[in-house]
């Protein structure tokens, strides 16, 4: 299980949002998101480009931190 701490998130339309982001994202499932940690953890079905997860998140309008 993987797990990104993503800013910028703040009531559930956020939590659809990552959610929908990181699904776009090939060897990405199981997707959880915590609202209250700001984290988002996953599972990967293949080894997943840690810039491929960066774009999308930041396509959605939120931010990996520490990326």
């Amino acid at each position: 299980m993987k797990t990104l701490k993503i800013e910028g998130m703040s009531c559930n339309h956020c939590v659809m949002a990552v959610t929908k982001a990181l699904s776009g994202v090939a060897g990405v499932k199981d997707i959880k998101i915590d609202l209250q940690k700001g984290e988002a953890t996953f599972e990967e079905e293949k080894p997943v480009d840690m810039a491929a997860l960066k774009a999308a998140v930041e396509k959605a309008g939120y931010r990996i931190a520490g990326s």
